[in-house]
């Protein structure tokens, strides 16, 4: 927590700015929160700086975003290349909710479909950053990302995370999306 908490003071110029950009571009509000599932299946509040429409997840993919999708903002599609979409997280890890490092935190639809083996990604709290993260991101097909996760909660260890905390720079770099819906299914 006291990690985050210094990296939210660094980083509140940069949020703060990101933060204005958003209102500037459409009115609307500015973070986006959503319900999303994290350590033994509670649900907690994530947040986000908004990068979509007002409502996106009533139009088009629904949950589902890839590359070019029309509800992206212009402004949101700078803060979601550089990532800074996700720094109001630190607060959610100053909260307790989250960990600077761990599983990304998913959907309660995507936890109802898990296997037993895969609902071991729930023993951890979810990160900001994680192995599936520095490994391909969205590019990955969904059942992989979730290996990768479950793999990390088996062999988690500091020097893993330093390692994690190392690669996530370049990882970002790499970029986000694979196919029609960045490798996630929409609940049927």
């Amino acid at each position: 927590m006291t990690v985050a908490g210094a990296a939210l003071l660094l980083a509140s110029p940069v949020l703060g700015l990101a933060a204005l950009a958003v209102r500037l571009a459409d009115g609307g509000p500015v973070l986006y929160r959503q319900t999303r599932v994290g350590k033994d299946g509670v649900d907690f509040e994530l947040l986000k700086l908004r990068t979509m429409v007002v409502g996106a997840e009533a139009q088009g993919a629904g949950f589902a975003v890839d590359r070019g999708d029309p509800r992206i903002t212009p402004v949101g599609r700078v803060l979601r290349r550089l990532s800074l979409d996700e720094l109001p997280q630190l607060w959610n890890v100053v909260r307790g909710d989250m960990s600077v490092i761990g599983p990304r935190p998913t959907l309660r639809y995507q936890v109802e479909r898990y296997t037993p083996r895969q609902r071991r990604r729930l023993e951890v709290k979810p990160g900001i950053t994680g192995w599936a993260q520095i490994h391909g991101r969205a590019r990955l097909p969904w059942p992989e990302r979730i290996e990768l996760d479950v793999w990390y909660v088996e062999h988690r260890s500091p020097w893993l995370d330093l390692k994690i905390l190392a690669k996530t720079p370049l990882a970002l770099l790499g970029g986000t999306y694979k196919g029609a819906t960045g490798g996630w299914k929409n609940p049927s």
